[in-house]
């Protein structure tokens, strides 16, 4: 049960860190932190919770990770539905806290889209489904080859949540524009309940490409650390 419990706790603070930077701190007037500091926030949630939480539940913090070390043999299927749960939970949390906080704005409007992922219309820079497709997919699948890789039992000792961290950082550095970055269906999930409408609707792509991506890149892992010549 602490298990599951660590994972809820460390995907609330995924959630309300990412997209609470997004919503609350990236265009705010003259001193917003922008899509750099909305990258960086994500990393950084990642990074501090898997020193947080690591040693407790392996800090996944994401459905599509989580089938993804199922994917690669690292994770057992009796857990997989737990974790999946908890971290589902964790972001509905985060994001009633966040709407808690930024509608207490004058003139807040959740229905412009409270850090939702999107394509077509509601991408940020209009780009289409199969845009949003291939971005998931792929961002998920290197997601999972350097998780894989920086927690194999060959890699250097305590670096992983580094390498983990700024892998994060980087790939909402290239897909922002594209889908707002999910590479997480508990944290799509969570702010899409808010948001309703086309968020809801939308929400299918970001539960299927991350997880497809994931488990593509357990199988791209197992080729490259695979012991045999």
């Amino acid at each position: 049960m602490n298990r599951l419990f660590a994972e809820f706790v460390g995907t609330f603070w995924l959630v309300l860190g990412g997209c609470g930077s997004a919503v609350l701190a990236a265009a705010f007037p003259e001193l917003g932190i922008g899509l750099l500091g909305v990258s960086l926030a994500f990393g950084l949630t990642v990074l501090t919770m898997a020193y947080a939480i690591g040693h407790v539940s392996g800090c996944h913090l994401n459905p599509a990770v989580s089938f993804g070390l199922w994917a690669a043999g690292r994770f057992p299927t009796k857990e997989l539905p737990g974790y999946v749960v908890s971290q589902v939970l964790g972001g509905i949390a985060a994001a009633g806290v966040l709407y808690l906080i930024a509608s207490g704005k004058a003139g807040f409007d959740v229905s412009a889209g409270f850090a939702s992922n999107g394509y077509g219309d509601h991408s940020p820079a209009g780009y289409s489904l199969m845009a949003a497709a291939v971005t998931e997919v792929v961002m998920t699948l290197m997601f999972l080859v350097v998780i894989l890789g920086a927690t194999d039992s060959r890699a250097p000792a305590g670096f992983a949540p580094l390498a983990i961290g700024l892998c994060l950082t980087l790939i909402h550095l290239i897909s922002i524009p594209v889908t707002n970055t999910s590479v997480n269906p508990a944290r799509s999930t969570g702010v899409a309940l808010f948001v309703g409408d086309w968020a809801v609707s939308q929400l299918w792509l970001f539960w299927l490409a991350p997880i497809a991506g994931a488990v593509l890149g357990a199988m791209v892992y197992r080729v490259i650390g695979s012991t045999k010549a």
